[in-house]
């Protein structure tokens, strides 16, 4: 189990359970959180963008180029902004802490 702690934009902290492999998208979602992910993954928006805490980025994989490219779009991007599609979870990201920016909204958690 790989745990992972998310702060929303109003300061609550939602942790949540994956397993080696998941992916932080998905988790976020499945746990209600205000990620779109518009393009399902495919890195063509960026409707997922999270910000990572400043002592875990480092321990991600490099972002791509395309993922950069990507992070140039998002609203309230900072240096540790990362896709949350992009991010697979393993055993060394347990523990792992991002931040769900102010500007994130899912459109469809309003038609429910």
């Amino acid at each position: 189990m790989i745990r992972v702690h998310f702060t929303t934009a109003a300061g609550e902290t939602v942790e949540a359970n994956g397993q080696e492999g998941d992916n932080l998208l998905r988790i976020a979602q499945a746990k209600g959180l205000p990620l779109e992910g518009t393009c399902e993954g495919q890195m063509a928006c960026s409707t997922c963008h999270v910000i990572v805490a400043p002592d875990w980025f480092d321990r991600l994989p490099p972002a791509s180029e395309e993922e950069e490219d990507m992070l140039d779009l998002a609203a309230g991007a900072c240096r540790t902004s990362r896709l949350a599609c992009q991010i697979d979870l393993g055993s060394e990201l347990d523990g792992l802490s991002v931040r769900v920016p102010a500007e994130s909204h899912d459109m469809q958690l309003d038609r429910r």
